[in-house]
């Protein structure tokens, strides 16, 4: 699968409806991220495709710290020597990405929404299953520019997770909203602007609620952590997830 642009110097990796994204400036590289433990290939692929080298690579970026973003982040660390960058709270969850309680138990759910097997078959194909998480990683601050290729912006949105994060890139008008905000859901297989459904989600409540964050980032693009990127507008796909609600 080649890799995909999706806004200015911000490029797409996906497979099983899991989405990752490399992020380039003339100083190299950041990953947002990590997938899968097999979109592996996959990264080093793209990273020929755009004539980079696993040394361009300055950082990774998690948004937050389940096993289907944390895939091949202990590679990226251990075989690259890259900065693995998470919130705090989520650093425990990064380190065992199965280690959660979410709010709803989520084994009913392939019962409840058979559209989701084909997703979560496809996942489990991707190594969903066998995720090794990644310890040692550095914290990441939050209001400001990171010191990394594309000057991400961090901004605290719990409640999928405590830890959560966005990415807020405000030269280029766009936002990485992991699964703060996505539009597609691996656990009901349902598309459109949403949150995740209470199977993989901590807190419902507080995942709505920071909505608002990613709202008040403005940005005309958002690149989500399932599903198709948005292009018309933030406030539109958070309008939409409103709607939608909780599942």
């Amino acid at each position: 699968m080649r890799i995909t642009s999706v806004a200015d110097g911000v490029h797409l990796l996906t497979h099983a409806r899991v989405n990752c994204y490399l992020v380039e400036d003339d100083d190299g590289v950041t990953l947002v991220d990590a997938g899968l433990p097999r979109m592996w290939p996959m990264l080093l692929d793209a990273l020929e495709e755009l004539g980079r080298r696993p040394g361009d690579v300055r950082a990774l970026v998690l948004t937050h710290g389940h096993f289907d973003h944390v895939g091949f982040a202990r590679r990226v660390r251990d075989e690259w020597r890259v900065p693995v960058l998470v919130h705090p709270q989520d650093i425990r969850l990064a380190a065992h990405p199965y280690q959660y309680t979410p709010q709803r138990n989520r084994l009913l759910y392939p019962l409840l929404h058979p559209r989701s097997l084909p997703t979560l078959g496809r996942m489990a194909l991707g190594g969903a299953l066998t995720v090794r998480g990644v310890d040692r990683t550095e914290e990441m601050a939050v209001g400001s520019a990171l010191p990394y290729p594309g000057a991400p912006v961090a901004v605290h949105s719990p409640g999928h997770t405590d830890g959560h994060c966005i990415l807020h890139l405000p030269d280029r008008n766009v936002v990485l909203s992991g699964d703060a905000l996505v539009t597609f859901d691996p656990y009901t297989g349902v598309a459109g602007p949403q949150i995740v459904a209470s199977a993989a989600t901590s807190d419902t409540a507080r995942a709505i609620d920071s909505l608002r964050a990613v709202a008040a980032t403005g940005a005309s693009v958002v690149l989500p952590g399932h599903g198709n990127p948005w292009t018309d507008g933030v406030e539109t796909a958070v309008d939409q997830a409103l709607v939608a609600g909780a599942h």
